[in-house]
């Protein structure tokens, strides 16, 4: 970005709106309204923060749905979590356009009652359109974001964000930069389009009827409109790298769930493979593979002859277990209990799991959705 001959980061930012825009309707010309609006207070490098609703309406997003909840339904590709609460239930759930939201985005305010309003179909493709005809209408290099209101994991409250850009760079790539102390940044990647969006909703406000803000000092984000450019899209974190593909409660369930089936499949895999000893030789040797290093020489049926060589119990809470444990294991059950909690690092792990390790088996935990980058979540590492 800052292609366009654009000054870089300025030491000051100014936010106003645009005001007079009015209410609009199915087939307004927003670009027009906007410039009429915006008169001759635009300058090079100026982006505007564009409210969601009045690209919606301009787009004829307004539906009509006696039931909203359907309408949530309909805009609903996967559901992340659900908590009922004494007004109904909240969903959390990735919508059409892959953003991850409370009720897909459907929105049932400054509508008429029985309609709800839909999010733009495809976010960047409106802020392309939008940013083409006001750079067309003005002559000047203007970015266009399209802004929407969400929650945010492990914070109260709402704040807006970018589902929609052109011709704004919507992340500043930090990595391989020194900070101020010459140590190298490896992360960093600034949201900016989100932080603009932000910035905006301060003075647009969610009643004032400003949906349009004017952010000036950021020219060095501003570049050239892309049709190939992938815009608001790139903020979306793809699932291979998504830490919390579902809420809390779920993630549980589905490992319970899971740890339950897998060790009833073990028992039953135990159970079919258990069968009589075919000789007085091989039956001493059956129990104690199956009893495991940690039975007794009194635990099982060992001759005379061999008894002497038998191998000794090891003490109970150093690497041995106890003998009601070391029964369950030799009959072929599994005790079952909800998933632990207790993390295992790459060099430390359960009693349980490295007893399982030895037998060659693997503990069960929670399934995990996704490893980071440079790591794997704590479901990952027990599975």
């Amino acid at each position: 970005m800052g292609a366009l001959g654009v000054a870089g980061p300025d030491s000051r930012l100014e936010v106003f709106v645009l005001p007079g825009i009015g209410e609009i309707r199915a087939g307004d010309d927003l670009a027009a309204i906007l410039l009429v609006a915006a008169g001759t207070h635009l300058r090079n490098g100026d982006i505007l923060a564009v409210t969601s609703k009045i690209v919606s309406k301009s787009e004829g997003r307004q539906v009509a749905a006696a039931d909203r909840e359907q309408a949530i339904t309909d805009e609903t590709v996967r559901i992340v979590a659900t908590r009922a609460h004494p007004g109904g239930v909240t969903r959390i759930v990735e919508n059409r356009q892959g953003l991850v939201m409370a009720a897909a985005g459907v929105d049932a305010s400054n509508v008429p009652e029985g309609t709800v309003l839909l999010l733009p179909v495809d976010p960047d493709a409106s802020a392309r359109a939008l940013g083409a005809a006001l750079r067309e209408g003005t002559g000047l290099a203007l970015g266009v974001l399209i802004t929407d209101t969400v929650g945010r994991p492990w914070r109260d409250g709402q704040t807006d964000i970018a589902i929609g850009a052109a011709g704004v760079a919507v992340l500043d790539d930090l990595r391989g930069t020194a900070d101020a102390h010459g140590r190298r940044l490896d992360v960093t990647l600034a949201a900016v389009a989100d932080e603009i969006a932000a910035a905006a909703d301060l003075i647009k406000g969610k009643t004032s009827g400003n949906p349009v803000a004017v952010l000036r000092g950021l020219g060095h984000l501003v570049g050239p409109i892309d049709e190939a450019d992938r815009g608001a899209r790139r903020l979306l974190r793809d699932s291979a790298n998504d830490m919390f593909r579902v809420g809390s409660a779920e993630a549980y369930a589905e490992g319970y769930a899971a740890g339950l089936a897998a060790a009833g499949a073990a028992a039953s895999v135990a159970d079919a493979s258990a069968s009589p000893a075919d000789s007085p030789h091989d039956a001493p040797s059956a129990s104690v593979d199956a009893a495991g290093p940690t039975s007794t020489a009194e635990d099982v049926s060992v001759p005379a002859d061999l008894r002497e060589s038998a191998p000794s119990a090891p003490a109970k809470g150093q690497d041995g277990a106890t003998r009601e444990s070391a029964g369950a294991a030799a009959d072929g059950e599994l005790p079952v209990g909800a998933p632990s909690e207790r993390p295992t690092g790459p060099q430390v792990a359960t009693r349980e799991s490295a007893g399982a390790a030895a037998d060659g088996e693997l503990p069960v935990g929670a399934p995990s959705e996704s490893t980071g980058p440079h790591g794997t979540s704590r479901g990952s590492a027990s599975a």
